[in-house]
């Protein structure tokens, strides 16, 4: 039997140098996968259903290139699904967790091995990424969630009540009752894998709808699950219109839970419509969602000038932006900023962007056309707007692909609306304080966005960072110290943040499993009384 992962490592992250084995055999994977298109089905209890409606996924960078063909999950197919995972349930729960967790193990390793190069090719050309930053999500977090589920999933069902003497008491981790609804985003790839396994592991059977333009890496990655053995109808495979999905989960009394990540909107309707439909559920379903972020990174008088620089620009660039972590706002005193703004607009300005089966570029394309106007409608408003100066970046061209240059904007007022709002694409935004106004700019931090995803303090005083920590406790899940606010990794950093980003349940640490049980307290009695009278009653 398979063991679990030892917690004490990550899966190493591959460097891809010239003459590397993997360089090769990614290179092959890129060169095969872009010259054909693949057909992705709806996955009902293992079988592959076509139905009439069909989109394009296709390849940022290049948006001629068709990579696959989707056909939606309509009615009836989501029906089926729903009441597939439901009939799966019983026998799925009835597995040990030992035996579900090889399953998710040997997936890990086939990860690590021969399907490494195909994911990755896949993510890095359905969704424009850099070939580290697919290796980071498709190979190395995707394998780190496998893993380290398992590992976490055995330290809570190995938390057990105590015992008195003629009494076992026990804690039985149960699934919840129903199905989990799991909505996925396009912008990781480990992120969609995660939301449909984690429930999956701990019991549950699964309807997993993915975002259209992230279908082919997950639809590879429920066909590398099913190579490691995953049963019939445990995750159920819905790609589609996610109004027309939605609304039959949500409306279905089985309905046991969501696990969301995209957008603050989004999960806002889906908590309303739970609500509209809370005396239909059989359970009280659980809602685990992370959102949307309008991450800053503060720094203080005493920042070492180089290592801000990099931070923000890899925070905010890397990835297009395109992630819920990303870099958005800075707060920059002034005695740093003219030093600051120097090195960040010299090193933006040599950022290279393009395809990215090109190794040296440093960024891809934004994910698609509705992404590519909302961004070049935000950079087209800062330009005539008095109040803001755009002091590199700005230029967008989608003849080839969606392509927004890295733009960094400084703004005179600290509530510009490009300070509040997220954008999501690769714009940072700048205010610059007057030095005595630490105290003050804190408080702005704090108060300015409804987020409170991440964020991050650059500084050399101890007390500066100990007061911004302190002061700023609340504005973000993940906090980090002279490091850009982004790449959480599974195991180190678990993942959320609470405001208007989310429910904060930490994925990649055991929080977010336990929103996936239901747990029974079993007690047994081994001599139970004979008499219903106690000592005290007696003369």
């Amino acid at each position: 039997m398979t063991t679990p992962h030892s917690m004490s490592s990550n899966e190493p992250v591959l460097s891809y140098l010239q003459g590397s084995v993997e360089r090769d055999l990614l290179r092959a994977d890129l060169d095969a996968q872009k010259n054909i298109c693949r057909e992705i089905p709806a996955i009902v209890g293992g079988r592959r259903i076509f139905g009439h409606i069909n989109s394009a996924v296709r390849a940022p960078h290049e948006h001629s290139r068709v990579l696959a063909n989707i056909y939606h999950a309509e009615k009836e197919t989501v029906q089926a699904a729903i009441n597939t995972a439901i009939d799966a349930q019983q026998e799925w729960a009835s597995w040990s967790l030992q035996e579900r967790s090889a399953i998710f193990l040997k997936a890990a390793d086939l990860l690590a091995g021969p399907w490494r190069a195909r994911l990755n090719a896949a993510t890095m050309l359905g969704q424009s990424k850099t070939v580290v930053q697919a290796e980071i999500d498709s190979a190395c977090e995707l394998i780190d969630f496998l893993r380290f589920n398992v590992q976490f999933a055995n330290e809570i069902v190995a938390n057990q009540p105590m015992s008195s003497a003629g009494v076992r008491n026990a804690m039985e981790y149960r699934p919840l009752e129903g199905f989990v609804y799991a909505v996925t985003p396009f912008n990781f790839t480990a992120i969609g894998g995660n939301l449909a396994v984690a429930p999956a592991l701990m019991g549950n059977t699964v309807l997993w709808k993915p975002a259209t333009t992230a279908a082919l890496s997950n639809f590879m990655f429920m066909e590398l699950l099913e190579a490691a053995g995953l049963p019939k109808g445990v995750i159920n495979f819905v790609p589609g219109d996610p109004i027309d999905v939605s609304n039959e989960a949500l409306n279905h009394p089985a309905l046991a839970g969501i696990h969301f990540t995209g957008s603050t909107t989004v999960f806002d309707g889906m908590w309303a419509e739970v609500g509209r439909n809370i005396s239909k559920y059989k359970s009280y379903p659980r809602l685990v969602g992370e959102t949307g972020g309008k991450d800053f990174v503060l720094a203080h008088p005493s920042a070492e000038v180089d290592a801000l620089a990099v931070g923000l620009l890899r925070g905010a660039f890397e990835y297009q932006g395109q992630k819920c972590s990303a870099a958005s706002r800075a707060y920059i005193p002034t005695s740093l900023w003219p030093s600051v703004k120097e090195r960040l607009i010299n090193m933006t300005e040599s950022i290279k962007m393009g395809d990215v089966c090109d190794f040296e570029n440093f960024m891809g394309a934004v994910i698609d056309r509705r992404a590519f106007d909302r961004i070049a409608g935000y950079i087209d408003r800062a330009r005539s707007d008095k109040d803001a100066t755009i002091l590199t970046g700005g230029k967008v061209d989608d003849r080839v692909g969606y392509f927004v240059t890295p733009t960094v904007i400084e703004v005179k007022d600290p509530r510009h609306s490009l300070m509040q709002n997220e954008i999501f694409g690769p714009v940072l935004t700048v205010y610059v304080y007057q030095d005595a106004q630490w105290n003050d700019v804190l408080k702005l931090v704090d108060g300015t966005s409804s987020y409170a995803l991440t964020g991050a303090v650059f500084a050399t005083d101890r007390a500066a960072i100990l007061q911004a920590s302190q002061e700023l406790r609340f504005s973000a899940g993940n906090f980090y110290i002279n490091d850009k606010p982004t790449g959480a990794v599974v195991g180190q950093q678990p993942f959320g943040g609470a405001r208007r980003s989310g429910t904060n349940d930490k994925a990649g640490s055991s929080l977010n499993l336990q929103r996936w049980v239901s747990p029974r307290t079993v007690k047994e009695t081994s001599a139970p009384p004979v008499e219903y009278g106690y000592a005290y009653m007696k003369k």
